[in-house]
């Protein structure tokens, strides 16, 4: 079968070429079943007795080749039809030859035929007819045989045409002829069978394997090529055989340009003298019939489940990286609301720590006025009003802390929710990371077994491929099919042959240089004893009774003893030698040869191209392959540092959740002071009277508020640095949000137009192809006989066509 491929761009992608690559290997299938069903060996002068004449013998043979389930002792029916037809294919006559298998009873044995002219060719078993073909025999116990004329249409027609330099000629035309050559045997599937397919009734052809021979002498026949087929040369003839499986190719509905199944054979030549002895064809359906479907639907099924399942891991991260685009969105969103808070978390702290200040300014005021306290109430009434006016300003400035930092702790409490749904999709996209990988890696494997079976198919021998290896191995292959290794390879194969032909015919080289030997030896003897003659003349003269007996004794002792001496037999051998060794170097240099040698480097350059292409097909997916594997460790590294933000931002909370508690207490006791200075500036009078109370006070009031002015101070630079790193928060979550973006895009089209195109090919063509494949089959066994079958007998038939000799009159 010939396969073309119009483009090798996606070619592991494509539907076409995956029906292409299943149709192929189940046609390789059953071609290989096939091998050693049938062989073809007939000259010109047996050919006849082949075909009938002997048919008794030809029973025989069939029965003794077919006796794996003799044990059912289930009745069967054997048939092999013999069609004898003219040089053009057209059948002249068939002959019909049945065997009725299992007969272990005595009595009638019911049969159905509608042949002519049918007699009993082995035993003496005798029957009767009805008018519906309806056979019944008289059996003893043993199988019968029969033979008859068959004259219902043949399932498979042959026409063989001829064309000389071109131009179309008959059979007779071509005979004497020379120029170049073509014979073409083209067989039309004319059986037919409806069967189901998918649950819609289709017509199938019944399927047919059709192998064809025929010998052509090397006398009038050079350069043989053969289209779907195989010439073998053996040193004085060509043996061409072909094959084709007629109406393969409709019944598959498959199309030319991807798969072309064979239905004719065509042989060229140069020709001179054109004369054909005869071809022969057998053609046999029974080897479709054992092909085992199950392991290939096993295979199907198996495939299936894992495009499934990478469909759905392929699902999964669509989804997964939709979700996270719009969490990072939400975040994004939420982030300004998060700045917002800090400024105003700032302001309020600046107006603390302005007011603690004062505060502190005040507290050293009041300790320098408790010392005068005495000297003056009036200096006492303004401090206290001083004070008062402190207090007023920092119970506002807490006010707006307090605020500020419930701000802050919102805020965190928002970023903690939408840091953890970032992490749960980056999770759930890492957890599907080694589905992704490992349908990736099946992918892989898949086209490495592909590519396996191609360079098996080629007849080259390497190691199986791997992900790691296939690059160093189809190197090396490429590297031995190099110009002159090909050279090299294809001049030493023919060097065998040659060799091996040549040496084939020592024993008849060697009885010619005897004969040469001997001849010369003979003229030797005669001039020796005078005789005057030369071997050829001593050899008249005794066929004419002119040499006498005892004469002819002496030449005979002396001529033998010569020729067993050790120099002559030496010379003999030596001479032998170097006849072989000149036969092997005309052979080698001959057009044919030369031809063949050419033919080698050509095939091996074009195998080396076909590699070089399927390693660049290799690479290619290697290329997505190794994307592949740098995405999800992308995926599982940003996983990882956004758990990590996660539990930065539960610390988050748990400080601005702290900073509230605190800024709570600075107000409740901002309030309390604002009610003490109150009540000190009304109740100066009573103070002027406890004035060294007050020195004491005011004392420790003063270590206070230094305390406040300086712990509001590190409140403000805190609250500086988290104002300061805001802006960097945002840009990296607006950087985080683009590239989100593009993973979501990316990923909705790798589904679509990657892992989507290939599950729809799976899951339409492959099952397709397979139950056509099926349909084929079950038409193939339905058809079991050609001349007629009785419903409860089994069957079995095969044909075998020959056509008349074309010689010059």
């Amino acid at each position: 079968m010939k396969k073309t491929n119009k483009n090798n761009n996606h070619k592991f992608l494509s539907k076409n070429y995956i029906k292409g690559a299943i149709s192929g290997a189940l046609a390789l299938t059953i071609l290989c079943s096939g091998v050693g069903v049938a062989a073809y060996s007939a000259g010109a002068d047996n050919t006849a007795q082949a075909l009938g004449v002997q048919t008794e013998s030809t029973v025989e043979a069939v029965k003794k080749a077919s006796t794996t389930k003799e044990a059912l002792k289930k009745l069967s029916k054997n048939e092999t039809v013999y069609v004898i037809a003219d040089a053009s294919g057209a059948a002249k006559k068939i002959i019909v030859s049945d065997w009725l298998k299992g007969v272990d009873t005595k009595g009638k044995v019911k049969d159905v035929s509608n042949l002519k002219d049918v007699k009993n060719v082995k035993g003496d078993e005798t029957y009767t007819v009805n008018e519906d073909n309806a056979y019944e025999w008289a059996a003893n116990g043993d199988d019968i045989y029969y033979q008859g004329t068959g004259t219902t249409e043949l399932p498979v027609k042959l026409k063989l045409s001829y064309k000389l330099n071109g131009k179309t000629v008959s059979a007779d035309e071509i005979a004497g002829k020379s120029g170049k050559v073509t014979i073409r045997i083209d067989y039309e599937n004319t059986q037919k069978e409806k069967v189901k397919i998918n649950g819609k009734t289709k017509e199938v052809n019944v399927p047919f394997l059709m192998l064809s021979g025929m010998i052509l002498d090397d006398d009038k026949f050079k350069n043989v090529e053969v289209s779907n087929g195989k010439a073998i040369n053996d040193g004085t003839r060509t043996i061409v055989a072909g094959f084709a499986l007629p109406g393969m190719q409709d019944s598959l509905d498959i199309d030319k340009d991807e798969m072309e199944i064979p239905d004719y054979v065509e042989i060229t030549a140069d020709t001179t003298d054109f004369e054909l002895s005869t071809t022969m064809t057998v053609a046999m359906n029974d080897i479709f019939n054992d092909v085992d479907f199950s392991k290939v639907d096993d295979k199907v099924d198996e495939l299936k489940d894992s495009l499934d399942e990478l469909e759905d891991a392929a699902e999964q991260l669509v989804d997964g990286s939709s979700q996270l685009y719009d969490g990072i969105g939400t975040l994004l969103d939420k982030s300004g609301t998060l700045i917002e808070g800090i400024d105003k978390l700032y302001d309020g702290a600046e107006q603390v720590n302005s007011g603690a200040k004062k505060l502190d300014s005040g507290a050293d005021g009041l300790s320098s006025g408790a010392k005068t306290l005495d000297d003056g109430a009036s200096k006492l009434k303004n401090g206290a009003s001083q004070l008062d006016s402190g207090a007023s300003q920092l119970d506002s400035g807490l006010a707006t802390l307090a605020g500020g930092a419930s701000q802050v702790d919102n805020g965190a409490a928002s970023l903690s929710s939408y840091v953890a749904t970032l992490a749960g999709g980056l999770g759930k996209l890492s957890s599907n990371s080694a589905t992704l990988n490992g349908g990736a890696e099946q992918v892989f494997n898949t086209l490495l077994s592909t590519a396996d079976t191609q360079i098996a198919a080629a007849g080259l021998t390497a190691d199986k491929l791997t992900i790691k290896n296939y690059d160093s191995v189809l190197e090396g292959l490429i590297s031995s099919l190099s110009d002159e290794n090909a050279q090299k390879l294809a001049y030493n194969t023919a060097l065998e042959t040659v060799t091996a032909t040549v040496n084939s015919q020592k024993d008849v080289i060697k009885t010619a240089v005897e004969a040469t030997v001997r001849k010369s030896v003979t003229e030797q003897v005669l001039a020796a004893a005078g005789l005057g003659m030369t071997a050829d003349q001593y050899d008249a003269a005794v066929a004419a009774g002119q040499v006498s007996e005892e004469v002819q004794a002496q030449v005979s002792t002396a001529v033998s003893t010569q020729m067993s001496s050790s120099a002559v037999q030496t010379a003999i051998d030596s001479n032998t030698e170097a006849q072989i060794q000149s036969l092997i170097e005309t052979n080698m240099n001959s057009e044919e040869v030369q031809s063949q040698i050419q033919a080698g480097v050509a095939k091996a350059q074009a195998g080396r191209k076909s590699l070089q292409a399927l390693k660049t097909q290799l690479d290619s997916y290697n290329t997505f392959y190794q994307g592949v594997l740098s995405y999800t460790a992308g995926v599982d590294q940003a996983n990882e540092g956004a758990q990590q933000i996660l539990a930065g931002t539960y610390t988050l909370k748990d400080g601005t959740g702290s900073l509230v508690s605190g800024a709570g207490q600075l107000k409740n006791g901002s309030s309390s002071l604002k009610s003490g200075t109150s009540e000190l500036k009304s109740g100066t009078s009573t103070l002027k009277d406890g004035t060294s109370s007050l020195k004491s006070g005011v004392k420790t009031l003063k270590n206070g508020t230094s305390s406040l002015s300086n712990g509001t101070k590190s409140l403000f630079e805190g609250v500086g640095t988290l104002k300061d790193g805001s802006a960097a928060l945002v840009d990296g979550v607006k950087q985080l949000n683009d590239g989100a973006m593009t993973l979501s895009k990316g990923m909705k089209k790798f589904k679509e137009e990657g892992i989507d195109s290939i599950v729809d090919a799976a899951n339409g063509d492959v099952q397709d192809i397979i139950d056509r494949f099926k349909a084929v089959q079950k038409a193939s066994k339905k058809y079991n006989n050609y001349s007629g079958i009785s419903d409860d007998m089994d069957g079995k038939v095969d044909f075998i066509y020959k056509t008349d000799s074309i010689e010059k009159k």
